[in-house]
């Protein structure tokens, strides 16, 4: 059942979940464990879950003695190859205990622009979900280039809803809501609800931010909620501590409404990824 409101997430059929790197790395990284606690709650309901995490640079830095992310995109791609294997190690051990097997799966924008490669992924997510297998996707930043410097998963994670036909993705973040201008100036109010179509011109998101450990912001949510929207697929953006009432449907974060009308997904073709189209 497509999510047409928050509530419809505890009862979807396929729900895609994407984590940030701040989330879930350095000090934060106990937070692997109750993040999975709600994707096997969900799980258990017999939703079939989809997680799109960032975090492979931010987690292989300590193990590069790096204490910033590295400028440089052979540094990029060094600590990505030896944080992906950490990373997907503590997922798996975390999702142990509830007898959950999680499977890798490493995209980059191009593969989904390509016709073959984009049918392969499909038909690869869709067994490993008929499996009862765990999806755990990320960029593939040991071979990507432009992705690492201007990328974000936020739109990764929208094209992968798109691409299995998720009734719901939800984008985890470090704040509760999005609000009308950045959190802390004066005049910001929470956002609730955007209906589909509305125009959000008046309202000041801020540009892709980068950190210590990554990148993205309140506009990379955005504009891949207007990417998943228009397919579909209702977006929820809210804090990473609330996953389990997000995933039970609570009245929490910033809805996006999807299309009532999305029109039937192309078996071939190239799934639109560029700024524009992002942009709507």
């Amino acid at each position: 059942m497509s999510a047409r409101e928050r509530g419809d997430i505890a009862a979807a059929r396929r729900i895609v979940v994407k984590v940030g790197s701040s989330s879930i790395s350095g000090e934060n990284s106990a937070k692997i464990q109750p993040i999975v606690e709600a994707l096997s709650s969900a799980h258990g309901r017999g939703i079939e879950v989809v997680l799109v995490s960032s975090g492979a640079i931010a987690t292989g830095m300590p193990f590069l003695s790096l204490d910033a992310r590295p400028a440089d995109l052979a540094t990029q791609q060094a600590a990505a190859a030896v944080g992906q294997n950490v990373l997907i190690y503590r997922y798996q051990e975390a999702l142990r205990p509830f007898r959950i097997v999680a499977g890798q799966v490493l995209l980059t924008a191009g593969d989904l622009e390509n016709a073959t490669h984009r049918s392969n992924a499909r038909r690869a997510m869709e067994r490993l979900l008929g499996l009862r297998i765990l999806p755990i996707v990320n960029e593939n930043d040991t071979v990507a280039t432009h992705e690492i410097r201007f990328g974000d998963n936020d739109r990764l994670a929208a094209l992968v809803a798109e691409l299995i036909g998720a009734d719901a993705l939800v984008l985890l973040s470090d704040i509760e809501c999005l609000y009308t201008r950045p959190p802390g100036q004066p005049g910001a109010e929470p956002i609730h609800r955007v209906a589909y179509g509305d125009d959000l011109h008046g309202y000041e998101f801020g540009s892709v931010v980068v950190n210590s450990v990554g990148t993205g912001g309140a506009a990379t949510k955005v504009s891949a909620a207007r990417l998943a929207t228009a397919a579909g697929v209702g977006v929820l953006v809210t804090s990473a501590d609330l996953v389990s009432q997000a995933l039970e449907g609570g009245e929490i974060g910033t809805w996006f409404q999807p299309n009532p009308e999305p029109a039937a997904p192309a078996l071939t073709g190239p799934v639109r990824t560029g700024v524009g189209t992002l942009a709507r």
